[in-house]
């Protein structure tokens, strides 16, 4: 088979980012087959007993992971899922059928209404409903008054598609109680819930106990290979397993993933305050960098960020930032930004990216920041 345009752009772009020697990321798709196995292989040891079997269909590390999960967010009990997709449309499935209510009130921007395919309606005959369509989260105001009657309020934390965005703990407290009032069940989209203490001041129990259920991801935070975990109260992590089989979830063996994410709760997890705090010094220097050059109009959002993740905006084709940046990465061996996208909506020639910095981002100072954007705006003209 011939090899496409896009796989050569994409070799090109993993070949700079992974030759990069100063990074505020490394994504855990930006290694090699041989790299990742490695490391696996060097580091799974310390955090389970290789001597023991391997897992058959959820049983043995599979089932520590639950365990663990579990524990850290105080909820009675949880279970493994191959992708968190297939997760959290199990548990609103679950909730739809003991509220006898099919209505998910959620946001617009969330992501089951933006990469899920309309899965909720097509594969769970469940319907969707908007409290609000701002770029924010929805108050309480706003839940307690919607006039369509729901018995599932979805909260994803923090919202990505609207800029990694959380609403202040004393606004999440006051619309989950919004929701109760209306006989509504909590479910937290938490696949970046770990981030989330830093910003709430509170810690993954406190949090988790808003909600009658979350689901949390182990490869977008925590580095690990895939999979997601759905916590909640007994009774309804039984009936998710029943789902889970039924769906195809239940998977013959799924030690890597397993043994990644104990890996990330063990390293990462710790770790993230430090990547939330210093997010706040790289959004500030990009903020000054950007202020001070040529470019017409530039947006940090949100200003500071709520997270370890950020958006940037600017007022360029996509494909034009993407060169600039993948040219920055190969002259210079810095990776700035990764890939650009063109904004969902409004005039065209405007353009966002996603930042995260982790932990080879904390070696970068504010001026190290603020000289890689120089460098970077330098290939735009």
């Amino acid at each position: 088979m011939a090899v496409t345009d896009e796989q050569k752009r994409r070799h090109r772009r993993l070949t700079a980012w992974q030759r990069s020697e100063r990074v505020l990321a490394r994504a855990s798709a930006d290694h090699t087959l041989a790299t990742r196995l490695a490391s696996l292989a060097a580091d799974a040891g310390t955090v389970h007993d290789l001597g023991e079997w391997t897992d058959v269909y959820g049983d043995g590390v599979v089932a520590e992971v639950e365990r663990r999960t579990a524990g850290l967010l105080g909820m009675e009990a949880a279970a493994f899922f191959p992708t968190g997709t297939m997760a959290q449309q199990i548990a609103l499935r679950c909730w739809a059928g003991r509220t006898k209510d099919p209505a998910v009130a959620l946001h617009p921007l969330s992501h089951p209404e933006v990469h899920e395919r309309s899965a909720l309606t097509e594969v769970s005959g469940l319907r969707t409903v908007h409290p609000t369509t701002a770029p924010r989260q929805a108050t309480a105001d706003e839940i307690r008054d919607f006039p369509e009657p729901f018995g599932t309020l979805m909260v994803e934390l923090p919202l990505r598609d609207a800029g990694f965005v959380l609403p202040s703990w004393e606004e999440l407290e006051a619309s989950t109680t919004a929701a109760r009032e209306r006989d509504a069940v909590v479910h937290f989209d938490g696949a970046r819930l770990w981030e989330c203490a830093p910003h709430f001041g509170r810690g993954l129990p406190e949090i988790a106990a808003l909600a009658d259920s979350v689901y949390v991801s182990f490869y977008k935070s925590l580095d690990g290979l895939s999979g997601a975990v759905l916590a909640g109260p007994e009774s309804l992590v039984e009936e998710a397993r029943t789902w889970r089989h039924r769906y195809g979830g239940q998977v013959f063996q799924q030690y890597p993933a397993a043994l990644s994410a104990l890996l990330g709760l063990e390293r990462e997890l710790p770790r993230l305050p430090s990547y939330v705090a210093h997010a706040k010094v790289v959004a500030s220097a990009f903020a000054e960098g950007f202020a001070d050059s040529a470019v017409p109009w530039s947006r940090v959002h949100p200003e500071p960020p709520h997270t370890h993740q950020f958006q940037v905006w600017l007022p360029y084709d996509a494909d034009v930032l993407d060169e600039a940046s993948v040219s920055q990465a190969e002259e210079t061996g810095v990776t700035l930004f990764r890939r650009w996208s063109p904004a969902p909506s409004g005039p065209p020639g405007l353009s966002f990216t996603e930042v995260t910095v982790a932990a080879p981002g904390l070696e970068w100072t504010a001026t190290d920041a603020k000289e890689a954007v120089a460098q970077f705006v330098a290939r735009l003209a």
